[in-house]
């Protein structure tokens, strides 16, 4: 069997491992026995790995941060000129010419606008998937998480004379990160906005489960067709009969992402003309 010096130089290799301070050059190849050699090689090539690992997170983390400031500039300059051209046209007395040049103005506009919400996500979606930003859930109640999401919708929701209705009077508690979390529930009630009609109600509700806490929204809009429930939180996936919407297909799945970095889950129950519910699962415990 082994001898104590092996079993200790092999533990202490262990260790170093563990501890991330394991280098090659510490260990004399000649005074090793072959399991020695053959063990301190197994850790290099993982230490090896490891650091690889690490190189690759730091150089994702350096593109996102590059692609996040370079497009910004050229974004808020675009937004700019497109506000003084704008200014511009309104001085214009031809009437014909001045509407072509407002619409197209519009539009420039609305993929400006576009492309800044596209970048954003991507950028959130990069540094979740990569544990460049972390989610850090802790108990809190989840009156706040419904309150907040509720108030970051609430334009868009008025804008389209949509009322939303909260009839959760609880006080309890679930394990989420607000920050995220919010951002997931607003992600699910932006979508209940734009694809319900105008004039119509979305209902927020929580029911308490012994391990999860099921954060529901339920809209009477146009629901979805059976064959698109099983892709709908696929990135970028926008089904044939909403292409007309704006969107870039990629709320539910960052909603989803979260959800999962929480250890919790997302439902939905909808059928087509009858309305979508969403359910988001937030743990009770850690």
């Amino acid at each position: 069997m082994f001898g104590n010096k092996t079993l200790e130089r092999l533990g202490r290799m262990l260790d170093d491992a563990i501890a991330g301070t394991f280098q090659e050059g510490d260990y004399d190849e000649t005074k090793l026995s072959r399991l020695e050699s053959r063990w301190k090689q197994y850790l290099a090539a993982s230490a090896l790995s490891g650091e690889n690992l690490r190189r690759e997170k730091e150089n994702v983390k350096s593109l996102v941060s590059d692609i996040s400031h370079q497009t910004k500039t050229p974004m808020t300059n675009l937004k700019m000129y497109t506000a003084l051209l704008e200014e511009n046209l309104r001085a214009e007395t031809h009437m014909e010419s001045r509407g072509e040049s407002m619409e197209m103005l519009r539009e420039i506009l609305r993929q400006t606008e576009k492309m800044e919400f596209l970048i954003q996500s991507l950028t959130k979606i990069s540094r979740l998937e990569t544990n460049i930003v972390e989610v850090r859930p802790a108990f809190q109640e989840i009156s706040a998480l419904l309150a907040e999401a509720e108030a970051g919708i609430r334009q868009r929701a008025a804008n389209k004379e949509i009322r939303i209705r909260n009839i959760y009077t609880g006080n309890g508690s679930a394990c989420y990160d607000l920050k995220w979390t919010k951002e997931a529930l607003e992600n699910i009630l932006d979508n209940a906005v734009k694809y319900s009609p105008c004039g119509s109600e979305i209902l927020m509700s929580v029911t308490e489960y012994e391990m999860y806490a099921a954060v529901s929204v339920k809209d009477r809009g146009r629901g979805i067709r059976e064959e698109d429930v099983p892709k709908i939180f696929g990135r970028f996936y926008r089904a044939e009969d909403v292409q007309q919407e704006e969107g870039v297909g990629i709320g539910l799945y960052l909603a989803r992402e979260i959800l999962k970095k929480e250890n919790g889950y997302i439902k939905v129950k909808s059928a087509e003309g009858e309305g979508a519910e969403f359910i988001l699962y937030l743990p009770r415990n850690k």
